[in-house]
């Protein structure tokens, strides 16, 4: 479950952007009536507390402070792997009993991986949060790893990189778009990773950084619907509160060098219509102009009468479609891409397979 799925979760981004403090969300809850309550444990854990009423649901997620960003060279796309392996069970619980029991309770979970942070989730009726609470707490401090569950997820997460990336044209030419776009910064390689580093990966690589990454003072727990702080904060403490704190996680210090020129990328492989990409380097969420580029993304590619649609596609035909995307908002600057793809018999030599990187703006 890599990044390209966040607009499923468009209420984790609330939830996110709330936990850091942007203002617009959270005058807009306040006009909600809404209550968000925020505590820290003594072992470090942050807690976010969003208390509504209006039905009798919860939602429980987990944001671990660790992504893509934070590995290195030869272990590319071990956050993502440690992910998969987090549903492997612990000795109480054992493999697949996690899904069985969130299941059986008629509620649904899922976790995704992105360059800044790990989430996981599920949503259920609120009188079965406790059994949530219980089973998060458990696999973070207690997860089974072993060879049979490494060797298994590994060849899982192998396969969703030649399923969605290798056997993908527009998914393999942004990933060459990513990489290209980055020289210094490790938002260069793919969240999944690259096959050789997942080849190579070992059980001991998984275990090390397990431990330095998934510690209670590297996590975020957010519960948001039909709770109240005055209760949900003591069955945190008492699941979560147990569990020992970490070591301070190591900080990423690359910084990615001003871009001086356009760089170019080419790819060429079977497919039936050509694809062009121009991705910019823009700021991140804290910027004062993050909030305007979500804006102007919306405006040139947010639906039907977007500007994009009903030039380029509608009135003058000359792609099938096209989009833009400043994307989720990111802990350091990222990219702003916008791709379109040329329609039957348009001609191919401008732009297939190509993508453009224009010099830094920002």
């Amino acid at each position: 479950m890599i990044h390209r799925r966040y607009r499923r979760y468009l209420f984790l981004v609330f939830a996110a952007l709330a936990m850091l403090g942007v203002r617009p969300l959270l005058l807009h809850a306040e006009e909600k009536n809404w209550q968000v309550t925020q505590a820290t444990l003594p072992n470090g854990l942050q807690v976010v507390m969003l208390e509504d009423h209006r039905a009798p649901v919860v939602t429980l997620q987990v944001w671990y402070k660790v992504g893509s960003r934070n590995e290195r060279p030869g272990i590319t796309g071990i956050s993502h792997l440690l992910e998969h392996l987090m549903f492997r069970g612990t000795p109480k619980y054992g493999q697949g009993e996690f899904s069985r029991l969130v299941q059986g309770k008629g509620g649904a979970h899922n976790a995704f991986t992105a360059d800044d942070h790990t989430v996981y989730f599920e949503n259920v009726a609120s009188p079965h949060l406790d059994l949530l609470l219980e089973l998060e707490a458990d696999r973070m401090a207690n997860l089974t790893l072993d060879d049979t569950s490494f060797s298994a997820e590994r060849k899982i997460v192998m396969e969703e990189r030649r399923m969605r990336t290798a056997d993908e044209p527009t998914a393999d030419l942004s990933e060459q778009v990513n990489a290209a776009a980055y020289t210094a910064h490790p938002y260069g390689w793919p969240v999944v990773g690259w096959m050789s580093d997942l080849e190579k990966m070992t059980l001991a690589d998984v275990k090390g950084y397990r431990q330095i990454f998934y510690a209670p003072n590297n996590a975020i727990v957010v519960v948001a619907g039909d709770v109240s702080p005055e209760t949900l904060l003591p069955k945190i403490k008492a699941t979560f509160g147990a569990i020992r704190g970490g070591t301070a996680t190591p900080t990423v210090t690359s910084e990615e060098p001003p871009q001086r020129g356009e760089r170019r990328v080419t790819l060429k492989r079977p497919a039936s219509l050509p694809l062009y990409i121009a991705a910019y380097h823009v700021p991140n969420l804290k910027s004062e102009d993050s909030f305007p580029l979500t804006l102007l993304s919306v405006i040139l590619a947010g639906g039907r009468s977007s500007r994009l649609q009903t030039s380029l596609v509608e009135q003058k035909a000359l792609v099938l479609g096209a989009d833009a995307d400043y994307g989720l908002p990111q802990r350091l600057p990222g990219l702003d891409a916008g791709e379109s793809q040329a329609g039957p018999g348009r001609s191919r030599c401008k732009c297939a397979g190509k993508a453009a990187l224009p010099v830094q703006y920002f």
